[in-house]
């Protein structure tokens, strides 16, 4: 065994609370070295009283094994003592604690569990777990009130740049909440609707209005409304790292220089203060001198950020915040902010931008979610550029599941593009095919998945700019195979609980053929994807030799026993089955047992 590969942190996320009486405890070591896994707790004050926890290998990637025990009890959890007990694929028994791993059972130097405080218990907005989201840039949606639209503006469907209007406004959301809801869809996220400068508004520069050219407080109260009426969630986008140069507290800067009351609001360099967007005197977004850095370490910035947020939850019920540049932000912020957020509003989802590793953000003590970039690069190389083949593409999937608690892991943000990136159908060179079967993916795998306006009508489109082209409505003009094939993968996504917050379990990787279970307690889908444009014969081991259902087609396959014993990941499930199929140029197959019942979410 390798024995440095056996990792185990006595703290977050490795040990976290799913609930004061629910105590998550996850080891780590090498990938296929530990054969069986128990977790060994005890009072400190009874060392006798030893309970002994079985592990469950839940994620594996090409490194590590993921090892998994729940500590349920009656009461509230305190003072407790652990370690591990693991037995190699030799039969070989070593045991872990704090200090080392060892062949001889520790008398000392055990982990320990003090007290389940209630502001350490991870707690994620259930909704929020395993929802589709979809993804609007509000001018660019549709038009709904040309009487507000700015001046200059341009005809719909023009070429878009950084500076024009096409007119989209929130009436324009609320005419098409009926398409919407057809489509199946449950959360919408609009990019910013405040008051701000350019197209785009992250340049806010007045959060407690509407801005103009997207219509009125009331409209947006209307909208709100009529979402929850129809069973959609809406988020907004808060811009909190950075504000636009007409942001009051920024011109009281400008204009009173030194004297401003607000010169602590942002960083700035020197004075006199000049707006300018190269050597800017102060610190701003990116090299964005039109966008000034907010100062949020500062205690009356974060208390202004605060009122803003609860004024759009209060007085609009709105059902959340993504928040933008959410890992630049002071952390204090988010402490200070989830704290008070989550008192009055404890089903307010707090989600943040980030384009790496979320796990600074992810700590229970700052935001629920995060937008899951590292899964929009896996899926793009995987499926739409085929620059990396399954076993890569496996790696890289389930290390990313490793990083997050279970929690956390079903409420992850999913996309596959968005307005600050280029089209996944631009990726794949227009190949609709592709689109499709990365799209099937999205929607059978545990967590959030985020469609953005228009893949589903196979809209393309460059980087930013070009990203943000109008909504088209005319059917004739829409693809309307991608569309049926969207609200059909929907549909099956909304039917079966596991493909939102199940576990996954690889069981073909090869070449460009990936294929996996995913499974709950009570159900188990299996999905076989192709990713070449050759035809291939693959054999799927499954659980049980029964009769099959490819949910997408409607066709059945009867598993025969398994012959070969041999197959990936043989050694985390056992399967007795297999089924022979033939999959097609980039074809997708999604698989029930005849016998397992439809769940599907109302």
């Amino acid at each position: 065994m390798n024995i440095p590969a056996v990792q185990h942190h006595a703290g977050y996320p490795d040990v976290y609370l799913a609930s004061r009486k629910r105590l998550v405890v996850t080891i780590h070591a090498a990938a296929g070295d530990i054969k069986t896994c128990e977790l060994l707790v005890f009072p400190r004050t009874a060392p006798e009283k030893i309970s002994s926890y079985p592990m469950q290998r839940v994620i594996r990637d090409e490194v590590r094994d993921h090892f998994t025990a729940e500590v349920i009890t009656t009461d509230t959890l305190r003072y407790l003592k652990y370690y591990f007990r693991l037995i190699d694929n030799t039969g070989k028994l070593y045991f872990q604690n704090a200090w080392d791993t060892s062949e001889n059972e520790p008398r000392d130097g055990f982990y320990e569990f003090l007290y389940a405080n209630e502001t350490n218990v991870l707690k994620i907005p259930e909704w929020a777990k395993g929802v589709i989201y979809y993804q609007i840039f509000p001018e660019r949606f549709a038009d709904g009130n040309p009487s507000n639209n700015p001046p200059g503006c341009q005809e719909w469907g023009t070429a878009p740049n950084r500076e024009n209007y096409m007119g989209g406004d929130l009436a324009g959301i609320l005419e098409k909440l009926e398409y919407l809801d057809s489509l199946g869809v449950e959360c919408l996220y609009l990019t910013p609707i405040f008051k701000g400068d350019f197209n785009h508004k992250y340049a806010t520069t007045d959060y407690l209005e509407i801005d103009p050219s997207f219509g009125s407080k009331e409209t947006f109260r209307e909208l709100v409304e009529t979402c929850h009426k129809y069973g959609l969630k809406i988020i907004l986008d808060g811009v909190f790292n950075h504000c636009g140069i007409h942001f009051a507290p920024f011109q009281d800067v400008i204009e009173k220089q030194e004297l401003s009351r607000y010169c602590n609001w942002f960083y700035i360099k020197r004075f006199p203060v000049e707006v300018s967007e190269t050597d800017a005197d102060y610190e701003c977004v990116g090299d964005y001198g039109y966008m000034p850095k907010l100062n949020t370490a500062n205690p009356e910035v974060q208390s202004y950020i605060y009122n803003v947020m609860a004024f759009w939850l209060n007085e609009y019920h709105i059902d959340g915040w993504r928040l933008d540049v959410a890992d630049e932000i002071d952390p204090s912020l988010w402490a200070r902010i989830r704290y008070r957020i989550k008192s009055a509003y404890p089903d307010c989802l707090l989600l943040g931008e980030t384009w790496g590793d979320g796990f600074s953000l992810l700590d229970g003590k700052s935001v629920d979610s995060i937008m899951n970039y590292v899964f929009r690069d896996s899926v793009r190389d995987f499926f739409a550029r085929g620059s990396i083949d399954a076993k890569m593409f496996n790696h890289r999937i389930c290390q990313m599941r490793s990083h997050y608690p279970e929690e956390i892991r079903q409420a992850l943000f999913q996309p596959l593009d968005s307005h600050d990136t280029e089209r996944f159908l631009w990726n794949c060179k227009g190949d609709i095919r592709r689109l499709k079967l990365a799209a099937l993916f999205q929607m059978c795998f545990p967590g959030a998945p985020s469609i953005y306006y228009g893949d589903e009508i196979g809209l393309n489109g460059d980087n930013d700019p070009d990203c943000r082209r109008c909504m088209e409505w005319e059917k004739e003009k829409q693809n309307t195979e991608v569309l049926s094939f969207y609200k059909k993968i929907i549909s099956i996504r909304k039917s079966y609980s596991c493909l939102r917050t199940g576990n996954i379990i690889p069981l073909v990787c090869k070449k460009m053929i990936y294929g996996y279970l995913c499974q709950s307690e009570n159900q188990q889908i299996y999905v076989l994807m192709n990713g070449t444009e050759e035809e291939y014969e693959v054999r799927l081991p499954v659980l049980e030799i029964a009769r099959y259902k490819n949910l997408l087609t409607g066709e059945s396959y009867e598993a025969e026993k398994l012959v070969n014993t041999k197959y990936f990941n043989e050694d985390m499930i056992p399967c007795r089955g297999s089924i022979k199929l033939s999959l097609k140029a980039f074809e997708g197959i999604v698989l029930k047992t005849g016998g397992m019942k439809d769940e599907k979410k109302q």
